[in-house]
């Protein structure tokens, strides 16, 4: 039987969290989303599958041992619009401009101003009297501001992550690789000299999200 057009209206709110959890987590079992959403697997299904013609959610089915396989449902590129895109203000025309104005120099030199200036910006928030942990929650709150979807969470061999879920800035990012390699740079600056940081996850690389592993200085990888 058809949804009621009252019952078409109340959807989106629910498929929006369905989305918003998608973005921020692996590939999920709509049970694990009823969980999350206090639904009903059949419910969050409907949605799935409403989600699925709109082109926004695919699914995989990875081997079990026993058992059906599972489906297991994840975003797709479509999805991207639902979240902030801040690369009108560095647009892909003007990094080009730059380029032929003042050559790859010029556009190092263009970066690390922008760099200086996070750098600033950041430090009024993220104190360096604070602990590594207050340090990198504050950091990551920027960037979510910032509409980078961050969180800083510890890790199970002991450091840190420092994880965003989305880029609002990828298509200035893949036009100019530098504002990656500096913002790496950025975070090391302003977490401090006491830290360490890698990237360990890169969207531009086809990873799902952007992620660095924290480590005090000095503390050998386990």
């Amino acid at each position: 039987m058809p949804d009621s057009p009252d019952k078409k209206r109340a959807d989106p709110p629910t498929r929006r969290a369905i989305i918003d959890i998608l973005k921020q987590e692996p590939p999920q079992s709509a049970e694990h989303l009823a969980g999350r959403l206090g639904l009903s697997a059949m419910a969050v299904r409907q949605h799935l599958y409403a989600l699925q013609e709109e082109k926004l959610v695919a699914f995989e089915e990875p081997p079990r041992p026993v058992g059906r396989p599972a489906k297991l449902w994840r975003l797709t590129p479509a999805a991207d619009r639902f979240f902030p895109d801040g690369h009108a203000g560095l647009s892909l025309e003007l990094i080009e401009a730059v380029k032929e104005a003042f050559g790859p120099e010029g556009l190092e030199r263009l970066i690390a101003v922008r760099s200086k200036a996070q750098v600033a910006a950041y430090r009024r928030k993220v104190k360096r009297r604070h602990s590594l942990p207050k340090r990198l929650t504050a950091l990551a709150e920027l960037r979510s501001a910032e509409g980078y979807m961050a969180e800083a969470r510890e890790a199970e061999d002991g450091g840190y992550l420092l994880v965003e879920h989305h880029c609002p800035i990828c298509s200035a990012a893949a036009a100019c690789t530098g504002l990656c390699a500096a913002e790496l740079e950025v975070f090391a600056e302003v977490i401090g000299p006491d830290a360490q940081i890698e990237r360990t996850d890169h969207i531009l690389a086809g990873a799902r999200r952007c992620a660095y592993r924290v480590t005090r200085a000095g503390k050998a990888k386990r």
